[in-house]
Order: structure tokens, then sequence, then C-alpha cells
């Protein structure tokens, strides 16, 4: 396996009494500052920020508290030239008033971000509004993978770079590397992981009636509510790291202040363990996709606390904290609408951070995990004010697909991925009733199944790129008796095929942008199971009929016929093995279309699910 470059140094620390020295655009740059006042919970009462001036920029950047009397700002130049900060703050504070420094950010050469990816820029929409691209211009198709406990112990930090074996040694650095050797190029993360200790609890019960709460505990999941009884193996997660909790306890919810901690009591020292891991992962070309919290733990912060401005208070926390890191955002993770606060909830306490705010000062770009559709959930621009790129999620079947087409045809018109499609292995008796659909994972059964997913998903319109995720994986699970254990989920080989979803999308570079979905151009392209992974078809094709993809679920019929082609007209056809990545020719590589633009399918070339390709050359005879 190959080894990883050397970390690059992406954060220049810049001393306010020292010369500065040169930095690169795109590279973080973080401002200290020391309060010379006392603040009972500088969390809340201090608000700290920089106005930053530089070529084509003049915006202000809020900082974060950093524990002790220590407060950040950590900013960026987007382009090469000088650029100056002034700092201010809601206090009358000596220490975090009136400082005020400068730098020159020199650009990159094109072969030092070749070595590292992010370098091109932030992430940002295409000029049709549907795809990503970085900030220069370069295409960047997002294959990511869901770390959500990544913040935690669980994904082990090693100093090292010494590579250890994927097992219980396994860590952070191991598990990126086995990534990014299979293409990947993000992961999401939610950034305080519920489930904070292991206490001998079930994770599934309700909290006391008696108590009143009207809602499910913050840090725990849906039970069996009939009969009280855990599932087995099925208990609180320590979800802590090295710096420990992500809030203090105790909380304020009455009767269970040592399970629900108080969310406006902030600890920083445990956010310090994940910058670390945001900072490798850019220095490693991948983008971090961090949602705040799991929907589960705003029912209890929406009823207890005063909100939204409290949820908004920890929103703004983790965007100021990571606003010079190349990643993209979401103010929660919004998998499934129980133990949670409602949409128009969440839209108030996000648009409530845009308003006090304003958007990322560097373009960082919000979306939110899905229950179906982040455009179902929360709306357009008339509903929400933070929201500028869409996911599908938690309906995994092919039915859900078209939730990205829906999107697509949206207006503004907004990039969109599926961010949590089938999971692989999600066979796994725990689910109430059990998910009859899956297969276990590492098996044929299973991969088919996730790809799926990824071409199903992609061409209904997820032109953004797509997240992976697996049993076992996504809440890192460690404990004894744990099935499977995150380490063997990380080896199943339907991981190792999300990489060949850039080779399809890319066959004709960058034109995969240009595609309009339509499953409909295949005919037939559904079969009367909904619920499942075979059978279905699924197409794009650009506005000027020159170019088609396709992909047949496994059980497609035969003599398939691909329509909206232009009539008369002789196509380059392909097939593209999913398994493999491989292009080949399809029949003799040439097929002619009809008088009325139908084009007729070959035979597949086994009986196992394809993509395919129509395109027209410039001199069509």
């Amino acid at each position: 396996m190959k080894s990883f470059a050397p970390l690059f140094l992406i954060a220049t620390t810049l001393s306010l009494a020292a010369a500065q020295p040169d930095v690169h655009v795109w590279e973080k740059v973080e401002l200290t500052f020391h309060a010379a006042n006392h603040y009972a919970n500088p969390y809340t009462n201090v608000e700290v920020w920089v106005d930053l001036k530089g070529p084509g920029f003049d915006k202000r950047c809020f900082g974060f508290w950093d524990g002790r009397n220590v407060f950040r700002v950590r900013v960026l130049a987007t382009q090469a030239g000088k650029w100056s900060w002034r700092s201010d703050s809601n206090q009358k504070d000596a220490g975090l008033n009136g400082q005020q420094g400068s730098f020159n950010a020199l650009a990159w050469s094109e072969a030092e971000k070749a070595a590292m990816p992010t370098r091109h820029g932030f992430i940002k929409p295409t000029a049709n509004g549907h795809a990503f691209e970085y900030a220069d211009g370069m295409p960047f198709l997002l294959l990511g993978d869901t770390w959500y406990a990544a913040a935690t112990w669980r994904f082990k930090w090693n100093d090292d770079d010494r590579e250890r074996p994927l097992g219980p040694d396994a860590g952070f650095k191991d598990y990126l590397r086995l990534r990014k050797n299979q293409g990947f190029n993000a992961v999401a993360i939610i950034a305080a992981f519920p489930n904070w200790a292991n206490d001998d609890q079930p994770w599934e019960i309700w909290l006391d009636k008696q108590v009143d709460l009207g809602v499910r505990s913050a840090w725990v999941d849906q039970g069996e509510i009939a009969n009280k009884k855990p599932r087995d193996g099925w208990h609180a997660k320590d979800m802590s790291n090295e710096g420990g909790r992500a809030f203090l306890f105790p909380g304020k919810v009455p009767g269970y202040e040592q399970v629900y901690p108080d969310v406006d009591r902030i600890n920083p020292e445990y956010f310090k363990s994940l910058d670390r891991k945001i900072d490798y992962l850019n220095a490693q070309g991948f983008i971090p996709v961090i949602e705040v919290a799991r929907r589960d733990v705003t029912s209890c912060w929406a009823k207890y606390y005063d909100w939204p401005d409290s949820y908004s208070r920890y929103i703004q926390y983790i965007w100021s904290r990571y606003q010079a890191n190349n990643c993209l955002y979401s103010p929660v993770h919004y998998d499934y609408p129980v133990m949670t606060a409602t949409p128009q909830q969440l839209n108030q306490a996000a648009n409530r951070v845009v308003e006090k705010y304003g958007h990322p000062p560097f373009g960082t770009l919000a979306s939110c995990n899905a229950s179906v559709s982040s455009l179902l959930n929360f709306g357009g621009p008339e509903e929400n004010q933070w929201l500028t790129f869409h996911q599908t999620g938690n309906g995994r079947e092919h039915d859900y697909y078209w939730y990205l087409t829906e999107i697509y045809h949206a207006q503004p018109a907004r990039p969109a991925l599926n961010g949590e499609p089938y999971y692989s292995g999600m066979a796994d008796k725990r689910y109430s009733p059990p998910y009859k659909y899956g297969a276990p994972g590492g098996t044929e059964a299973d991969d088919l199944y996730v790809r799926s997913g990824m071409y199903g998903s992609f061409l209904s319109g997820g032109f953004a790129g797509h997240i992976y995720g697996s049993e076992g994986l996504w809440g890192a699970d460690v404990e004894p008796g744990s099935s499977p254990f995150m380490w063997a989920a990380f080896q199943w080989n339907s991981a190792n095929q999300m990489q060949h979803l850039k080779t399809f999308a890319f066959s004709e570079g960058r034109r995969y942008q240009e595609l309009v979905p339509d499953a409909n151009l295949v005919s037939p392209s559904e079969t009367h199971v909904t619920k499942g992974y075979v059978g279905w078809a699924y197409c794009a094709r650009t506005p000027g009929k020159d170019f088609f993809l396709a992909y047949f679920e496994k059980d497609c019929p035969q003599q398939s016929l691909i329509r909206g082609a232009v009539p008369h007209a002789s196509y380059q056809a392909e097939w593209f093995d999913p398994r493999t990545g491989q292009w080949s020719k399809a029949g003799k590589g040439r097929l002619p279309a009809n008088v009325w633009g139908w084009v007729a399918v070959p035979d597949f070339p086994s009986d196992n699910d394809w993509g395919f390709k129509l395109t027209l050359p410039k001199q069509n005879p």
C-alpha cells in the first residue's frame, strides 16, 4: 500500500507582536488574542472578530473562545496580495480590541496544487449550479465516507506516521490511508456525536414521562417502546476524546442533569482534538463535511434552552472554528423526523446565524443530511437563508433516487448528492423492524446494492458526488460483541468500488456537469417493485443530445432502448463495468438512432449491472 506524502504545513499562527511571515492563498492563518478581562462564560458572553481586507475582499470574520482567556480568529487569503486586519469584540477588552496586522499571500504553483488538491481553493457550485468545482475552476466530484464519530477516540490519533494493520490498533491515519488509496476525497463528521459515556443503560430508552420532557433523550436512539427491552449489544457509547466531552456537565434538563449536558457550556479541549484531524484531512486533500450535531440533541435543546439563540451560537462556534479549513458545513444531521426539533425550528436557528454573522466569510457551502430530501425538509430560499447545496438520504432504495431529480429542477439551481444511501452490510437484526432489503457486508449482493445507490443517485441528479456508508463504521463499533467491528467494515469491497464512479463521470471530462437527469429516456426504466436495488434503469443526457450516460441495475430486461437521441444519427456506444471501472465497446462500437431518435441497446455483456454511454461525434456521418 502506498504511504502518505509528507504532511504539508497548512496553518500559520501569527504572533501579534512579531513580523508576520508570507503565507499562501487558501492557507489557514490563525490570529490569537488574550482577553484582559475575566468572563463567567466566555463562550456565551464574548464575541470577537477581525475586519479582514485584501484583494477583492472586505468582510468581518468572527472568532471563537478556545479556553482560559484565549480567543482565536482563523482567516485566509482568497487571492494573492497584501492582506490586513483589525480586531474588535462586543466587550470593552484591551486584549481583544484594536489589535491589527497584515500578511502577504502568495499563489500556489500548479505542481504544488497537484500535490494537495485542497490548494485549488474552497468548493463552490459550477456556473450552472448543479455540480461542484474548486475556487480555481477545477472540477470536484465528492466521494465521501461516513466517519460520523471521527472526532472521538474511536478514530485513534497517533502522532507518528507508522502504518498499523486494520484492526484494534488501527487509527485515524490508517483508515484515511486506506480511503485515499481507494479514491475517496471527503468524509462526513458529526462534530459532537451523541452517547457520551458507557453508563450501563440501554441506548434505546424513553426519558421518564413524569419529567414531562415530551421528547426522547438527546443521547439515545429509537427503541422498543412497547416492552422496554433493549436489544443485545446496544448500550450507550463513550464518544469522548483526549479532550473529554464536547459540553460540560451537569446539564439543565430536570432530573437528567448527568444525561443531557449543559449545551451553553462548551469544552474547547474536545474541539482541539478535532482540529488536528480536520487539518490532517485537508493536508491529505480531503474535504471534511462537518455536521455540528445529530438531530436527537435538538429536541431537549429546543425545550430547555434559549432556542434558537443557544443553538445558533453553537452552529456559529463550529462554523467560525473551521471557516479557514477547506470543508463543507451542516447545521444538523437530520436523518429522521423523530427526537428532533422541527424543520421550522432548525431553519430558524440556522437562519439566525446568517442574519447575525453573515454567511461563512470564505464561501464555505452548507447543506443538511436529510430525511429523504433537504428540499423537502427545509424548503427553498423562501424558508431558509443558510442552505447552499442539497442532499438526499435515509431513503435507501431506488424508489427514493427521484428526489435528486426534483432537486435538480428546483430553483435556484443548487448542487446535490446522496449523503446517506444504502449502507453496506445493512442486513442487521438491530433495526426494528429488521431491514429486509439489504445483504451482509462483503458479499456480492451487498456490493450490487451499494452500486445501485452510487450510479442511480448520480444519474438522478446527484452530480455533486456521493457519500458511502456502512454498518459498523457509521457508529464506529468497537465494543465486544459488535458485529461488525469498524475495522472489518472498512475492508468491505463495496467501498473499493466507489472510485469507479469518478471514472464513469469523467469519461468525457467535466461534461457530466451538463447532464440533465431523466430516467424516462430509458425504456423500460422501472418495474412494479419500488423498494429494492434491481430491475430499474437511470439515464441523463446533455441538452444537445450528444452525450448520454445510463445505468442498468441487475435484472433489467434485455432489448431496452434509449430514446431522445438525434434522429438518424450514429452514436459511439460503450459499456462500463462498475465492478472494475473498465470501458469497452458496445456491439461494434456504433449504434444508429431511428427516425424517432430511438437507440436499441445491445444485450448486456453479462447478467449483472452495467453502465452505458452514447456520444455523438462532432462530425457525425
